[in-house]
């Protein structure tokens, strides 16, 4: 996982924000998991950001850091929120059903499912 030099911001008090890039994977979690281990031990920390924009692929590793993380936030009376997920791995987090627990809202098209059924 690469990390912009920017990986947080102060847009408000309480708040961190991690901006992960590259490909989230069992090769490279380890440094969310790090960074997201270090927000979570700072006092005072309410909320963190992970943004997704810059995140082309994740797989199962990248979820269960993302789910433990919110979890762990939750028994600090924190909240761990993602945003902003290229399709593929907004894809991924709405396969395994986790979009809800990391704060993503899954919007349902218009035109109903976009898949279909092969015979």
């Amino acid at each position: 996982m690469e990390r912009s030099p920017g990986a947080e911001s102060g847009e408000a008090p309480g708040r961190v924000t991690l901006r992960p890039a590259g490909e989230l994977d069992i090769s490279t979690v380890g440094t969310l998991e790090a960074a997201l281990t270090d927000a979570l031990a700072r006092p005072g920390v309410r909320e963190i950001v992970v943004d997704l924009a810059e995140v082309r692929f994740l797989d199962s590793s990248g979820v269960r850091v993302l789910v433990l993380a919110a979890t762990a936030a939750r028994k600090r009376d924190a909240v761990l929120r993602v945003t902003d997920p290229q399709p593929v791995v907004a894809r991924v987090l709405r396969i395994t059903a986790v979009g809800p627990l990391l704060g993503l809202t899954d919007p349902v098209p218009a035109d109903g499912p976009t898949w279909r059924r092969l015979t």
